[in-house]
């Protein structure tokens, strides 16, 4: 990051929210790398860097002894759709490496430095969740079958590495078929096991899972098979999510089960019926909602100790686990669980509040060092925000209080104006299952670093607070999580810390709901943005797609015999109460919220006299990625902020069109 100036500079007096910024929808849009998936392999570190300039592609990057080397040339796109979000398109070991490549499905191998070779892949199918096994001969994953002719059909498969397999019409050989959802194949380290997690409609995996074990068998020449599974957590009739299995040197299994209220680590003993024993007790989440495959909140070390990512407070802690104990260690700002290397040295991908996310090494108690950058940031200290947590009185919840991170305006070189409030945005995350996080981002500081203040609310059913919190959505989405973005505004505005007439709302996807039934509840907000959100809760239970088709059953309630709720909760029937302006911003090609929502919700706003603007996307699904699109949007939702509150407007570039 850009050191600060060494004498303070002379702060200029503007309005609040007119401040220029040293970010620009170019920076944010064209100049920044798409950094995730930290894996290692010996000493190697591998992760994965999206590249708006290219279109979104994404590469995977690896960094040996000093020098990093692109795995994957073009036209290779290193991702996933099953279960549409993807996650878990690449694993790395022992020199190997397998992936999907996003643009087909199909599954590819390359071995040390040598060019990709096919393994399998067929038209209709997906994969996901990749691990080797011991011997590296053999690739397990998922597989997401959609030439079924109805609902996708799930099954973990195995591919054969060797260089004589046939990759022609290969959708890789079933060994676990039946259940609706799979994930999480993980091979013992002696290969005589295989774990995995499954679950069924209509949960989803922060409901409730199955743990399930397996004999792995292989002789010969044959493909493994599995044989004599049975299940180690999840069949007791309790509801509980078991997720992330992960095998130690000595062969026992460790997975994370929020039994106790709290996603904690257990240690399964499968040599014996003995009951699963808790590793290290806590009220801190140690695991992550399973949105995507290959997440990672936990690592074993070859000592026998257990690195991991604990979330207190919706904040991230990294602890060691050892003799039922956990011990703070310091490791800067891991995003998920640090992998260990060969040289006893950690790599993660770094999340700080004051800097952009980075992939890093190092050791406990040490500045890492930087192996990439996502950007260089041309930023002052006094530039960047810092979230506070923000704690508010709530009625419903166990301990009477809610969260959210608190941002107020931040830049070096401009002030507001003297007797003042700055205005601002309030951010409902997606999910609705997800978590807002302290983590440095864009999403954030383009606003803040205007003169805007930033309230991003991780209302009832966010993760990161227990279970208990999480089931205070339970079928009263589009009710708690208004309520609590409404109680966080309500509290900022006692505290006079923003502007009680110039409150606007944001959300993308699941946060869009939250966006409009705000609008339409509360005479809080002067207008809203719902990028690709939900407006028609009947059309989403019918639309969408198989991993969030019975979402709603938790949510809202089983579906159609809870229709009328599905109405009363839809934006669209509530569009009468809408009386602000409403930005929609939506891509043509999302499966996930279909664009029919976003033009409904805006032809029967415009049938009432409100205007709004609505905008889409060629080429662009749940979630912007090219360059162009993520510049046009950031632009486009600023200009409609400053119009609807009476900001003044860049002279030049595209300005929004309300009617």
């Amino acid at each position: 990051m850009t050191p600060p100036p060494s004498t303070p500079l002379a702060r200029t007096t503007l309005p609040f929210g007119t401040w220029p910024s040293p970010i620009s929808a170019d920076l944010v849009a064209g100049a920044t790398l798409g950094l995730s998936d930290v894996r290692a392999d010996g000493a190697d570190i591998y992760w994965i860097e999206g590249r708006p300039a290219e279109a979104g592609r994404r590469v995977l990057v690896r960094w040996r002894d000093g020098v990093t080397r692109d795995m994957t040339p073009p036209p290779f796109d290193v991702g996933t759709r099953v279960h549409e979000y993807g996650g878990g398109a690449y694993t790395a070991a022992k020199g190997r490496i397998v992936f999907s490549n996003r643009v087909d499905g199909s599954v590819w191998l390359i071995d040390g430095d040598g060019a990709p070779r096919a393994l399998g892949g067929m038209d209709g199918l997906r994969f996901a969740d990749f691990a080797l096994s011991p011997d590296g001969r053999f690739v397990f994953c998922v597989r997401e079958d959609h030439n079924t002719g109805g609902e996708a059909a799930a099954a973990i498969v195995a591919f054969d590495c060797g260089a004589g397999a046939d990759p022609t019409d290969n959708g890789g050989t079933a060994l676990v078929m039946g259940p609706d959802f799979l994930a999480s194949p993980r091979p013992s380290p002696d290969g005589r096991f295989m774990a995995w997690v499954e679950w069924d409609h209509p949960n989803m995996p922060w409901d409730a899972t199955r743990l399930r074990v397996a004999s792995l068998l292989q002789e010969g020449a044959d493909m493994p098979r599995l044989a004599a599974p049975w299940t180690l957590a999840g069949e007791d009739g309790t509801a509980r999510s078991v997720i992330e299995p992960r095998w130690e040197a000595d062969g026992h299994l460790l997975a994370s089960s929020d039994i106790s209220g709290w996603w904690n680590l257990y240690r399964f003993d499968i040599a014996d019926a003995a009951p699963a024993k808790p590793v290290a007790p806590m009220q801190a989440e140690i695991g992550l909602p399973q949105w995507i495959f290959g997440l990672r909140s936990y690592c074993p070390l070859p000592d026998g100790s257990i690195l991991a990512l604990a979330i207190h407070d919706g904040e991230n802690r990294m602890v060691i686990l050892r003799d039922g104990a956990a011990t703070p260690v310091d490791l800067h700002f891991p995003t998920q669980c640090p992998v260990a290397l060969s040289d006893g040295t950690l790599a993660w991908l770094d999340t700080p509040p004051d800097d952009a996310a980075s992939v890093v090494r190092g050791v406990p108690g040490q500045p890492p060092t930087i192996l990439r950058r996502a950007i260089a940031l041309p930023m002052a200290a006094g530039d960047i925000s810092h979230a506070r947590a923000l704690h508010f009185p709530l009625s419903d919840a166990a301990d009477g209080t809610g969260h959210a991170f608190f941002y107020p305006p931040a830049n070096a070189r401009y002030c507001g104006i003297t007797g003042t409030l700055p205005p601002l945005v309030v951010m409902a995350h997606g999910g609705p299952t997800g978590r807002a996080n302290p983590a440095f981002s864009f999403k954030v500081q383009w606003w803040t670093s205007r003169g805007f203040a930033v309230v991003d609310v991780n209302y009832g059913g966010s993760t990161g607070f227990g279970r208990p919190y999480r089931l205070r959505l339970e079928r009263e989405w589009g009710i708690v999580d208004i309520d609590d973005c409404i109680a966080a505004c309500r509290y900022l505005i006692a505290q006079e810390l923003v502007d009680p007439k110039r409150i606007v709302i944001r959300g993308s996807s699941a946060g869009g709901l939250t966006v409009l039934g705000a609008l339409a509840r509360s005479d809080l907000f002067a207008a809203g943005a719902s990028l690709y959100g939900v407006t028609d809760l009947r059309a989403l239970a019918q639309e969408t797609h198989k991993f969030e088709s019975r979402y709603l059953d938790s949510l809202i309630g089983p579906y159609p015999q809870d229709e009328d709720t599905y109405i009363a909760r839809s934006p669209l029937a509530q569009a009468a109460d809408i009386h602000v302006p409403v930005l929609f911003l939506h891509g043509l090609d999302d499966k996930v919220v279909p664009p029919a929502q976003a033009d409904e919700m805006a032809r029967a706003l415009r049938q009432r006299g409100v205007a709004c603007a609505q905008y889409e996307f060629e080429g662009e699904g749940h979630g912007f990625r090219k360059e162009a699109t993520v510049r046009r949007a950031l632009e486009l939702e600023l200009d409609f902020y400053r119009q609807v509150l009476g900001l003044p407007t860049a002279q030049d570039g595209e300005h929004v069109v309300l009617r």
